[in-house]
């Protein structure tokens, strides 16, 4: 028979990983965000490159488009990271609850392994976020920006 007492106790346990996955669930919802950004602009820049007849026009779309491409690619890995990890402190959970309930030492061995899994994943799909957004603005020529401003001057 499950004691009352020690199903709170792991209900208590599991409280923190169900913040970690609040957190989760709002960075993919940020990198899908972004993703959706990244292929809008990818269908605007490829109709605009098919549409051109200036050659130096093509030129850049094609290269703002192998960006766009990175970037896609880049915040995918973001999501798979973090889906894995939302797994993981999924699974965290499940064996804390189950560790406690059962007072099975092999839960919390699991849930421990489980568990910084996750931070790991996590960690690495925040890396991928930021390369994504270095990437953004690595493709802004800025000499344009300042060539208007002269120009206003």
């Amino acid at each position: 028979m499950i004691d009352p007492s020690s199903v709170t106790h792991s209900v208590q346990l599991a409280v923190a990983p169900v913040f970690f996955l609040t957190a989760v669930a709002g960075m993919i919802s940020a990198v899908a965000g972004r993703l959706a950004r990244i292929i809008d602009r990818a269908r605007v820049m490829e109709d605009r490159v098919r549409a051109s007849t200036d050659e130096e026009f093509i030129q850049r779309g094609l290269m703002e488009l192998n960006y766009l491409r990175k970037r896609g690619r880049i915040a995918n890995w973001s999501i798979g990271l973090l889906t894995l990890c939302g797994f993981l402190i999924g699974l965290t959970i499940v064996f804390l609850f189950i560790g406690q309930a059962w007072v099975a030492e092999q839960g919390h061995h699991v849930a421990v392994f489980s568990f910084l899994a996750g931070v790991v994943s996590f960690i690495a799909a925040l890396a991928c976020f930021m390369w994504e957004t270095v990437l953004a603005t690595d493709l802004l020529n800025f000499n344009v920006l300042e060539m208007d401003r002269k120009m206003r001057h």
